[in-house]
């Protein structure tokens, strides 16, 4: 077969290293581009037969048409959320749209444990001090998540490794999808409700959902309300699911006590990027990031040796089946249901 060209947008170094390290990348052509992909940046993928795009790459209708133009037959989406692709004007165009479904659901369920347990008990504030030799205590008071209710939305492969650790713990586990999986729940001492009742006990509600138009904001200021004073909310799928207006308004209230996220509602521009120096353009996140009980982290909850190793495995066995004319992996190829 003839070389494949990819324009790779949104490139980092870790990108770079995984994809040319993958089985087969050597027969490629990769074209890394350190912006995102838009409108305006479309024509740098000119000459390329197949785009591959992250997570705040803009594929919107206009894009599509200027790289449906240029020749361009394949959009490889590094990652599983594919909200920023407009699939249906892909498809109108003649574009292929692929993913990678499950590149390591356990690095994502792990970062959420992960953040839940620094804020709780206050791990980042007590590294700080200890290297400026404080080794007060005062004020570094967390809980026991042993005993505590925790509410799991989303049980798809992220959200049920989640509950699982949590059941580690001796936690009590709440789970609310609109598909359920009662088999793995029963086999693992986790319970389904309706989604008020999950708000209503939980001590601590993690998000483990996709962005559709029914979870944009499904964190408001109703759905708060209905949650335990002092919850604490983790968010590790994607910012768009909490209204951050009225986040902001429950944690000056006092009702939310606590937040860690690892995704934000305007993150594009701002995440995966270095604005050490800089003004940061965003009041709310300012605000969010001087709030003492907020920990965010810039959605690296993906960043892992596993995770990164299979996102370029399948991007790039779904780059070559393209080129050869073979189908695409099982479950990798969008808009076909």
């Amino acid at each position: 077969m003839s070389a494949l060209t990819i324009a790779v947008y949104d490139t980092k170094p870790y990108d770079r290293e995984y994809l040319l390290q993958a089985q087969g990348a050597e027969r490629m052509e990769w074209r890394f581009h350190d912006f995102r992909l838009c409108a305006e940046t479309a024509p740098a993928a000119a000459g390329a037969q197949a785009v591959c795009l992250f997570v705040n790459d803009q594929a919107d209708r206009s894009c599509l048409k200027i790289l449906a133009s240029l020749g361009v037959k394949l959009l490889a989406v590094r990652g599983a959320g594919c909200n920023n692709v407009d699939v249906p004007a892909a498809r109108e165009l003649g574009l292929s749209v692929v993913r990678v479904p499950a590149y390591s659901p356990h690095a994502v369920a792990e970062h959420a444990i992960a953040l839940l347990l620094t804020l709780n008990r206050k791990i980042h504030r007590a590294y700080n001090r200890v290297r400026e030799l404080n080794f007060s205590l005062n004020g570094l008071t967390g809980f026991d998540v042993c005993g505590k209710t925790v509410g799991i939305i989303g049980t798809g492969k992220i959200g049920r490794i989640a509950a699982q650790i949590y059941r580690g713990f001796g936690a009590e586990v709440l789970v609310h999808d609109r598909v359920r999986a009662e088999e793995w729940a029963a086999q693992n001492g986790v319970r389904y409700v309706d989604q008020g009742q999950l708000l209503a006990a939980s001590h601590i509600v993690s998000l483990h959902v996709p962005l559709l138009p029914e979870t944009r904001h499904m964190i408001d200021a109703q759905t708060l309300a209905q949650m335990k004073p002092g919850v604490f909310i983790v968010n590790t799928s994607r910012g768009k699911l909490i209204d951050t207006t009225a986040l902001i308004t429950a944690l000056k209230s006092g009702h939310v006590g606590g937040v860690a996220l690892d995704v934000y509602e305007e993150e594009e521009g701002i995440f995966f990027e270095d604005l050490s120096g800089q003004l940061l353009n965003d009041d709310e996140l300012s605000l969010l990031l001087n709030f003492p009980n907020v920990l965010i982290t810039a959605h690296q909850g993906f960043l892992t040796h596993e995770a990164l190793g299979e996102i370029a495995r399948v991007t790039t066995t779904n780059l070559l089946r393209h080129a050869t004319g073979a189908a695409f992996l099982p479950g990798t190829l969008l808009g076909m249901e």
